[in-house]
């Protein structure tokens, strides 16, 4: 469990295919206070941590997942959000968060607004996630509130802060991002298709 409160970026160093899946080396401030098994969440997916040295950590992707996000684009440079599972004797300053990406989005619009920046994403509706004007959504493993709702595409507003401190600076139109879609939300949705 999460709160898409980004911890850290990490840079991709490594690459390893290994049959289907791929084994990704990250280096990051975080990475000498990780151990073997941990759960970690890189762009919203949780992934194990399988192997540690200096200042790195390994994780490994398995086909599934290669398919339902973004990580088969991470090429070695890649900056990747990072968060540790949430301590459940702290505060949730995001909101409940898996770590299981639903599908991914392609950013159609990133402009500039004089001190903040708005995002907007489009993706594929038909897979039955919604998101609602105000409500919680996941982009890269980032917690943020939606600004505008439609069936298919929604936008986020980002502050300075969020800007520099996650990969958002790095987000340009095309780019394709992860998605998690709040929870309570998907109850609802699949609730009121039965």
């Amino acid at each position: 469990m999460f709160t898409g409160i980004i911890e850290t970026l990490g840079v991709v160093k490594n690459r390893e295919k290994d049959g289907s899946n791929i084994h990704f080396t990250i280096e990051s401030s975080l990475s000498n206070e990780l151990k073997i098994d941990q759960s970690v969440a890189h762009n919203g997916v949780c992934l194990t941590v399988v192997a540690l040295a200096d200042n790195t950590h390994t994780v490994t992707a398995i086909e599934e997942t290669l398919k339902k996000t973004n990580l088969g684009e991470w090429e070695v440079g890649s900056k990747v959000n990072i968060e540790r599972c949430m301590q459940m004797n702290g505060r949730l300053d995001g909101h409940i968060v898996q770590g299981h990406v639903d599908q991914t989005a392609v950013c159609t619009k990133a402009e500039s607004k004089d001190g903040s920046w708005e995002f907007t994403f489009k993706y594929d509706g038909a897979q039955g996630n919604v998101t609602v004007e105000k409500g919680s959504i996941t982009i890269n493993g980032t917690s943020l509130t939606v600004v505008d709702s439609k069936n298919d595409e929604f936008s986020v507003a980002i502050i300075p802060y969020t800007y520099e401190q996650t990969n958002f600076h790095q987000i340009q139109v095309g780019t394709t991002v992860n998605l998690e879609f709040d929870i309570i939300g998907k109850y609802v949705a699949r609730l009121m298709n039965k």
